[in-house]
């Protein structure tokens, strides 16, 4: 650990956006699923939503190059599965949907504690989820064509979350708690160290201003 890298992983967990997430509505193509986690990440979101199918989004989360330790997927088993878990955690569902009556995506609040809702490019978002949306956006198309890409999409959507953001000032500071981002700066630093500690029930050990442990977690 160089103090040039523990300085940039803490600079960016204090840009993490605890109240910002994506739900991936059955979206299962790798270079999608791969894109999609890049984007949040780039947009300081901690983590994602998805289906998990026969492990198949398990297995297409592990394309998505370095970002995925950055990044957690939470999975869920179905639709309602998901949409239960984000209710019950208190989160406005943003549902991109091309269909008449939605909004332009740039008239909504990301400020929020959002979660901005994707579904697979041919079928959407499905009519369960469309049925508990608290907005239904679109992307405005000036061409031939009816859609962009999900994952094109998805991070036009996150874009717009980040400028509203940025300008309110949700960016400046940490906003998550003090043990989280402890938690999170250790896995960052000492991803296997921080395996082990975990497999063996250990607590992780403090981190010094310089990024070095404080102690041997593993000694004994």
């Amino acid at each position: 650990m160089t103090p040039e890298r523990i300085t940039k992983l803490r600079r960016a967990l204090t840009r993490r956006q605890p109240d910002l997430t994506v739900f991936l509505d059955s979206v299962n193509k790798p270079h999608n699923v791969s894109a999609i986690v890049r984007t949040a990440d780039a947009v300081g979101i901690p983590r994602i939503h998805a289906i998990a199918t026969h492990g198949v989004l398990r297995r297409h989360h592990m394309i998505a190059g370095g970002a995925k330790h950055w990044v957690e997927v939470v999975l869920h088993p179905s639709s309602d599965a998901a949409l239960g878990a984000l209710r019950a955690d208190g989160w406005r569902l943003v549902v991109a949907d091309a269909s008449a009556g939605a909004r332009d995506f740039r008239d909504v609040d990301y400020t929020g504690k959002v979660a901005v809702v994707v579904g697979a490019e041919l079928i959407g978002v499905s009519a369960a989820v469309l049925a508990q949306a608290d907005e239904r956006v679109a992307i405005p198309m000036h061409g031939l064509g009816t859609s962009v890409n999900v994952s094109v999409a998805t991070g036009v959507l996150l874009f717009e979350a980040e400028r509203q953001r940025h300008a309110a000032g949700l960016y400046e500071r940490s906003r998550l708690s003090t043990d989280e981002f402890e938690r999170v700066l250790f896995e960052w630093s000492y991803p296997e160290i921080a395996a082990r500690c975990r497999q063996l029930g250990r607590a992780y050990p403090a981190l010094t201003p310089d990024g070095m442990m404080a102690s041997n977690p593993l000694a004994g």
